[in-house]
């Protein structure tokens, strides 16, 4: 009698597709990650390169048309943009949170009554888990804090490059400009989130490294004090991890020629790498911290930031400290404020 039994190098019919599924469901996840790393380096120069060169051919009048309401949209990005809750919780977003995966955790809640200034560090090279956290409904932000429009804060000239504008706006980032943020903690309701370290600290980003450049940035708490809106310290565990840099030593030419390039531009050319252009399918967890009440001064003395600073700061070490085991830094592990 035959053996009906699969022969042992077959897999079973229940058994393929499920695999199948699983090659697939990959795919997805390095698609969606490479075409958000090709908008983030390549979208905003495509489009104003393809804008530019349409004015010279039969198809002008898209050109113009779209300059038009460029400059009729101008101030858009500084009244709270246009955000698209579409976009937001476009399924591709949650592909990109799972290739690495992201997640994000709450450890306190944010009531939607007022306003809050979420300081995220560090910046790491692409800044995956401010992006996936605060741009994206790929990690669940309004689930875990419902009623709060969260915008990331990028530089005010990225919002002048034409349709890069557009799809900044449609995620919910704003310009850090004095203008949009003032628009935006004038309303309760909303989280602002500045990556405080900046492009300076991105010049620091390689695995194992957590350190951040905070010593010095007071901006985000006088504007916390101006309007009474609550500090939150969030901390991106893993977001070093995702890409190799080449850092070069302080006072090297090349490195004076980043900090150049960073005054110039408003961010530093860094030498990364990870699978290619893709980077490393490492974990990456978001803390939010818990806010700290913060008094509204319009105009705050020198010692009122100094104090709030330091409270921020101490928050932030506590919030590294207590989280840092279980997101799979090794206890001996500092945190590096410069």
């Amino acid at each position: 009698m035959l053996c009906s039994l699969p022969r042992p190098w077959a897999p079973s019919r229940s058994v393929l597709p499920s695999r199948m599924a699983g090659a697939l469901k990959k795919h997805l996840e390095t698609l969606s990650v490479f075409q958000w790393v090709l908008t983030f380096l390549f979208f905003g120069a495509f489009f104003t390169s393809l804008l530019l060169y349409l004015l010279f051919t039969r198809l002008w009048a898209v050109s113009v048309l779209y300059f038009v309401w460029w400059v009729i949209d101008r101030d858009t990005p500084e009244r709270g943009g246009r955000r698209s809750d579409w976009m937001r919780r476009w399924r591709v977003w949650q592909h990109l949170c799972d290739y690495y995966p992201i997640k994000l955790v709450k450890t306190a809640a944010l009531p939607p009554d007022r306003s809050y200034v979420l300081g995220s560090h560090p910046h790491g090279i692409i800044c995956a888990g401010a992006f996936a956290s605060f741009c994206t409904e790929g990690t669940g932000f309004s689930q875990c804090f419902p009623g709060l429009r969260p915008s990331l804060a990028l530089l005010a000239g990225l919002f002048h490059l034409p349709m890069y504008r557009e799809y900044m706006m449609s995620a919910g980032m704003c310009p850090v400009s004095r203008a949009s943020l003032d628009f935006l903690l004038s309303r309760p309701g909303n989280a602002v989130v500045i990556v405080v370290g900046g492009a300076a600290e991105s010049l620091n980003c390689a695995p194992g490294l957590h350190c951040v450049t905070l010593h010095r940035r007071t901006g985000f708490v006088r504007l916390a004090l101006q309007h009474g809106a609550a500090l939150v310290p969030v901390y991106s565990f893993g977001e070093n991890e995702i890409f190799q840099q080449l850092i070069f030593p302080e006072g090297s030419w090349i490195r004076r020629l980043q900090l150049r390039f960073k005054d110039l531009t408003g961010f530093a050319p860094c030498l990364f790498w990870g699978r290619g252009l893709l980077p490393f399918p490492s974990p990456v967890t978001v803390v939010v911290g818990t806010p700290i009440p913060v008094p509204r001064r319009p105009f705050p003395t020198p010692e009122e930031v100094a104090h709030y600073h330091a409270l921020y700061v101490a928050q932030l070490q506590q919030l590294f400290d207590q989280h840092k085991v279980s997101c799979g830094v090794p206890a001996s592990c500092q945190l590096t404020v410069i």
